[in-house]
């Protein structure tokens, strides 16, 4: 957690509380979170109008005046606003100061989250280097460069689907839920996939990611967006979270499994090994 749909949410909700504002101050209570030289995050920060918002794959991307802040939600990340006074929270760590008064807070229970400046004209060598893979839309994510991505490898498909290298922006939740769709084992070999199996991961990729965006994101445990609103889609999770339950395309009950150190959930009939 969370993944593409809770950052996009998170995107959504900031784009509509802060563009516009004016740094006035930043506060740092926790410095190993930040990746660029303390003293000139401050120093740039500070100054700053937020023109826009952005994301790529799970990266939130704050579009300054002349530079761009990288955000990395990790495990737990969280930003809420608060257009006076800011209450005293535990798991604060970064303060956002406006010139209107307002504050942009940063909270993260098992400070993970990491943030770094970074120019505008590099921001595409910046997600080269990170080896990040498309995003899940129809016109970026390409299904044949996908399919021969898939028979160069080995690894089991839900492993290679969370590298982030085939496609950006899916975490563990909805990996399960697009083989769940797609009606492939988790610990199936890529290249073992027939691209009739490959199609359907892509699309179905595109459609989940796209309807957990349009819930919100999926709530578990502490997500919750911009506004301080859980998210919806995991009323409509099908497999994740759902062991000892019975499968609803099929009745088969659900199982668990630990596959590359994740819990992993699966239909033993629908999404058969070999």
């Amino acid at each position: 957690m969370p993944e593409l749909p809770e950052v996009e949410t998170v995107r959504r909700g900031l784009e509509k509380l802060i563009v516009g504002k004016k740094i006035s101050s930043v506060e740092i209570r926790y410095p190993k979170m930040i990746k660029t030289d303390l003293d000139e995050f401050r120093k740039e920060v500070s100054g700053q109008i937020i023109e826009s918002m952005g994301r790529r794959g799970k990266y939130l991307l704050f579009y300054l005046t002349d530079t761009v802040l990288i955000s990395h939600l990790r495990m737990e990340g969280k930003y809420f606003y608060y257009p006076d006074q800011v209450p005293e929270r535990k798991h604060a760590h970064v303060f956002f100061q406006f010139e209107d008064g307002g504050t942009l807070v940063y909270e993260d229970v098992r400070k993970f989250g990491t943030m770094e400046l970074l120019a505008p004209d590099l921001l595409d060598a910046y997600f080269i280097s990170k080896k990040l893979g498309p995003e899940p839309s129809e016109q970026d994510f390409d299904v044949q460069v996908f399919q021969a991505a898939l028979t160069k490898s080995k690894k089991p498909i839900k492993s290679h689907l969370l590298d982030q290298t085939l496609v950006a922006g899916l975490g563990n939740i909805y990996v399960d839920e697009v083989l769940w769709r797609a009606q492939v084992h988790p610990a199936r070999s890529s290249q073992t996939l027939t691209v009739e199996e490959a199609t359907a991961i892509h699309d179905q990729t595109i459609a989940v990611l796209g309807q957990a965006v349009e819930k919100g994101g999926s709530t578990i445990r502490t997500y919750t967006n911009a506004f301080g609103e859980d998210g919806t889609m995991q009323d409509f999770h099908q497999v994740y979270d759902k062991a000892g339950q019975e499968c609803s395309r099929c009745g088969t009950i659900i199982e668990k499994i630990q596959l590359g150190g994740r819990g992993t959930h699966f239909c033993p009939n629908c999404q058969r090994r070999g």
